[in-house]
């Protein structure tokens, strides 16, 4: 691979270009035969278009391996990212593993952090490596009709996710004003994030990534305050942590340790983290800076998500330590004497079941157990973590719409369609359900997002793996590929189990099983189109050469000239 050969004086000279200066080969490889090089009329020439306020940052030219300047720099798009890990249909899975299985599902919270954690590096390595984001390589790389059904299955994703943002909203809003304003109410303020998401649009790059730093700042004092005022035990937590077996386990438990995955991995998250990675302006023609852009993207995105952790933790911890063993009549009995004895004897049957929470019973549970203070902290957390995952994915849904479909909208005419299309659905059950049904609803939709993770995890591993996309310097290794490929296949199968499951509790008409096996069978044969395009990718130039796959799948017949040259050393 031919990179320029700058003088240091000239690397420098481009670090600093401005955003208006910035050709189209600072966003892509330099070589004309590249694979990613964007046509003329591609939404990657206007990049005033492509971030927040058309801004982007410039790091500075440090000369040492390591520098926390330069780590600062680099530090917004992981925290960013890392929203999705905390958004109420997160909290919610979190407080249910907690009553279920105490402390002992810690263990699969840090694994599916971790997890999560080595998907986001892939998607940050191709957004880095290649100037193009998930999105966009997508629409470089698949056919027009499975190009357009991916695109509608992340957006299906998204508007699943935005759904549980929004509810999640309106109970905060319900419970900070002691249930003067109804849950529709509620879901119709939202509509107020469009105009806030506008205004913040106009301020400046940092000021926007502080301001969303200080929501997650938000929900680690609320969700940490209930941590310390709860007394947890310490060790008990460790344990959980780092010991995979428990002598809490069970019935129910497999299950909510399924959700906690199916709740973590986001799909769209890693087409959020590989576009939000392009805000930072990288000499893509020097292999150093590339490299040094994945080092401190991945330092960053480590810390974020440990925040992420250790606040999910809190939630986690608090459920367990009140309410494990406890039944519906147990908090009832508790709650008598309080102030919240009326809402808790309306909220909770009563019966000797295991205790039935969600995000607007938690906040009743706390304001019983500790005070009224307690349920308004816990409120203030919830809202905080609405406002920025609705936001967050408003940005999914404006990348995944602009690289899959290469439009180029307004700014304002993308982010009214895409809280629409969340807010009209939210508004319809918040109308027209009771509240229990609405919170009951964050299972439903954990599950659509599941069925969603393949279409962004198995184009993650193929692009990240392909020499001809990603050079020699950054393909995945061989390890990497194996470990990549078994971790997404893993949690796939472990989300269709989660689904499958599901489906099991539910009694199904002949309707219904007709229309389930009619989206299980397109479902099965898409993922192996997926498979099949990514096993191209890996190299399988057998595979390539099949007339049925050069037909129907995959027909670009410079990927692998590319390789070959890649091989050759050329």
């Amino acid at each position: 691979m031919n990179f320029d050969q700058s003088t240091p004086s000239q690397n420098r000279s481009v670090s600093t270009k401005s955003v208006s200066q910035t050709s189209s080969t600072a966003t892509t490889p330099s070589s004309s035969n590249s694979l990613i090089e964007p046509s003329e009329d591609s939404t990657l020439n206007n990049v005033s278009n492509l971030f927040y306020g058309g801004e982007r940052v410039v790091p500075g030219a440090e000369t040492r391996e390591f520098s926390f300047r330069e780590l600062w720099a680099f530090t917004g798009p992981g925290f960013l990212m890392s929203i999705a890990y905390l958004d109420p249909g997160n909290i919610e899975s979190d407080l249910q593993s907690g009553i279920v299985a105490k402390y002992s599902l810690l263990w699969v919270l840090l694994g599916a952090t971790l997890l999560g954690l080595a998907m986001q590096r892939l998607a940050v390595k191709i957004g880095v490596v290649t100037g193009l984001d998930l999105a966009e390589m997508c629409h470089k790389q698949y056919k027009t009709v499975p190009r357009i059904i991916l695109w509608l299955m992340v957006e299906v994703a998204i508007i699943g996710s935005d759904m549980q943002e929004v509810i999640g909203t309106a109970i905060a809003i319900y419970l900070l004003s002691y249930k003067r304003i109804p849950l529709y109410i509620g879901v119709l303020i939202t509509v107020l994030d469009t105009m806030s998401f506008l205004f913040l649009d106009k301020y400046k790059l940092r000021r926007l990534e502080l301001f969303f730093g200080f929501l997650i700042t938000t929900m680690a004092v609320s969700f940490g305050y209930q941590y310390i005022i709860s007394d947890t035990p310490q060790m008990e937590v460790i344990k959980g942590m780092f010991i995979p077996w428990s002598s809490d386990y069970r019935p129910g438990t497999l299950l909510q340790a399924v959700g906690i995955i199916g709740a973590v991995i986001m799909p769209h998250n890693l087409y959020l983290h590989s576009a939000l990675v392009k805000s930072r302006e990288i000499n893509r023609n020097e292999v150093r800076e590339v490299k040094k852009a994945n080092r401190y993207y991945f330092i960053e995105a480590t810390i974020a998500l440990a925040v992420s952790f250790f606040i999910n933790v809190f939630v986690v911890s608090v459920f367990a330590h009140d309410l494990y063993g406890k039944t519906n009549q147990d908090v009832i009995d508790r709650c008598s004497n309080s102030s919240f004895s009326d809402d808790i004897l309306h909220a909770f049957d009563a019966n000797n079941a295991t205790a039935d929470i969600n995000i607007y019973k938690a906040g009743l549970v706390l304001g019983c157990f500790y005070g009224g203070v307690s349920m308004y902290v816990w409120a203030i957390g919830i809202l905080a973590a609405g406002q920025s995952s609705t936001m967050t994915g408003t940005y999914a849904g404006q990348f995944a719409m602009e690289g899959f479909l290469n439009l180029q909208w307004a700014r304002w005419k993308r982010v009214l369609f895409t809280r629409t299309v969340a807010i009209m659905p939210a508004f319809y059950v918040a109308f027209f359900s009771r509240l229990e049904d609405l919170t009951k609803m964050n299972d439903i939709l954990n599950a659509v997002m599941a069925l969603q993770l393949p279409f962004a995890a198995i184009p993650t591993v193929a692009f990240s793996s392909s020499v001809a996309l990603m050079k020699k310097e950054f393909v995945n290794g061989t390890i990497e590929k194996a470990i990549s490929i078994a971790l997404s296949f893993t949690v796939i199968g472990i989300n269709l189990y989660f689904i499958i499951a599901n489906l099991q509790q539910v009694t199904l008409t002949a309707v219904m099983i007709f229309g389930v096996v009619l989206f299980g069978t397109f479902y099965i044969v898409f993922n192996i189109y997926l498979i099949l395009h990514m096993m191209v990718h890996l190299g399988n130039k057998t595979l390539a050469t099949n007339s049925f796959v050069k037909r129907y799948i995959f027909d670009d017949v410079n990927l692998f000239s590319n390789m070959a040259t890649m091989d050759n050393g050329l």
